[in-house]
C-alpha cells in the first residue's frame, strides 16, 4: 500500500548535552545534575506546539529514570513513544548494543516501543536481529533518500533523509551516517537539523518538493532546539570551540519547527508503517 505522502516529523529527545561526546561516560548523577530538569520542564512546551499534528519521539531512556511521567505526557498527548538508547553515546558493536537494549526492557514494554533510532543516526548492520529480538518492529538509523523503505530481516528501516544529487545509491547497508563520505556520494541530509539550522529555507523548499513528489521525507529535531536551554549558546561554548560542527544544534529552530507544522501534514513512524504494510 502506498500511505499518503506526509512529513515524516520525529524528536530525538535528548538533553541539551547529548550532541557532545565529552559527557557520555559522566556517572549518571552527574549527568542528571548537567540536565537541571531542563528535559522534565519543557517537554509540556513542545507538546503544545503540536497542536493536533502527530509525530514519534525517540527517549533516551536514563532520561525515564530522572523524570517517570516523561515518556506518559507523551503518550498520552496521542504521539509515539520510541527509543533512542538508554545512555545517548556512541553504540557500534553488537555487544554495546545489546547491553543498551537490555537496560531499557522494562519501560519499553510498558509503553509498547516498536521504533528505534540509534545514537547520532550511526549503527551498524547486524543490530537489526537484535531489534527483532527485542520486540522493534522498525527503525530510523541511517540515512538515505526520501522513500526508502528497507527489509532488514523481520525490521523495516525508514532512513532519515536525504536529497540524492547525483545517482541513488541501489545497495544501503548501515552504517550509512551522516559524513564526508556521504556527501561525497552526492546526497544532501536534509533530514538531519544541523542542515536546517544552517539551510532552513532550502531544507523547507526540499521538504514541499519531496512531498508535492508523492514522498514522505523523514527529519528529526532536538528538544533544546525547539526551547532553549537558560544561557544558551554559551553554556555549550567549550564544547564548540573543540567541535564548531556543534554549532547548528544550539541554533533555536521554533519558528522552522512552527512553520513545518503550519504547512505540512505529520503522523508517527508507526502509523506510517503501519499503512505502508497493510
Amino acid at each position: 500500500m502506498s500511505p499518503s505522502p506526509r512529513l515524516l516529523l520525529t524528536i530525538d529527545y535528548e538533553s541539551w548535552f547529548a550532541p557532545s561526546r565529552r559527557y557520555d561516560f559522566l556517572a549518571p548523577e552527574a549527568r542528571f545534575k548537567l540536565d537541571d530538569n531542563f528535559s522534565n520542564q519543557v517537554i509540556d512546551g513542545i507538546l503544545e506546539l503540536f497542536g493536533n499534528a502527530k509525530a514519534s519521539f525517540y527517549l533516551v531512556g536514563e532520561m525515564i529514570d530522572w523524570y517517570p511521567e516523561l515518556p506518559k505526557k507523551i503518550f498520552d498527548a496521542g504521539h509515539e513513544v520510541g527509543f533512542h538508547c538508554q545512555i545517548h553515546r556512541r553504540l557500534i558493536t553488537e555487544t554495546e548494543i545489546e547491553k543498551d537494549l537490555d537496560a531499557s526492557i522494562e519501560w519499553r514494554k510498558k509503553y509498547k516501543v516498536e521504533g528505534y533510532r540509534a545514537p547520532m543516526i550511526n549503527t551498524i548492520e547486524s543490530v537489526y536481529p537484535l531489534l527483532k529480538k527485542n520486540n522493534f518492529t522498525y527503525s530510523s538509523s541511517i540515512y538515505a533518500p526520501s522513500g526508502t523503505f528497507l527489509q532488514k530481516g523481520n525490521i523495516h528501516e525508514i532512513p532519515v533523509s536525504t536529497l540524492p544529487l547525483i545517482s541513488k545509491s541501489k545497495n544501503i547497508q548501515a552504517p550509512r551516517n551522516m559524513n564526508l563520505s556521504l556527501v561525497l556520494r552526492g546526497e544532501f541530509p536534509f533530514g538531519s537539523s544541523m542542515m536546517s539550522g544552517l539551510f532552513t529555507k532550502t531544507v523547507f523548499k526540499i521538504i514541499e518538493k519531496e512531498l508535492n513528489a508523492g514522498l514522505s521525507p523523514v527529519i528529526f529535531l532536538h528538544p533544546y532546539e525547539i526551547i532553549s536551554p537558560t544561557n544558551w549558546p554559551q553554556r555549550f561554548a567549550l564544547d564548540m570551540l573543540h567541535n564548531p560542527l556543534l554549532y547548528p544544534f544550539t541554533l533555536n529552530k521554533s519558528a522552522f519547527f512552527n512553520d513545518l507544522l503550519k504547512n505540512f501534514p505529520t503522523s508517527t513512524m508507526r502509523d506510517y508503517v503501519k499503512e505502508k504494510t497493510q
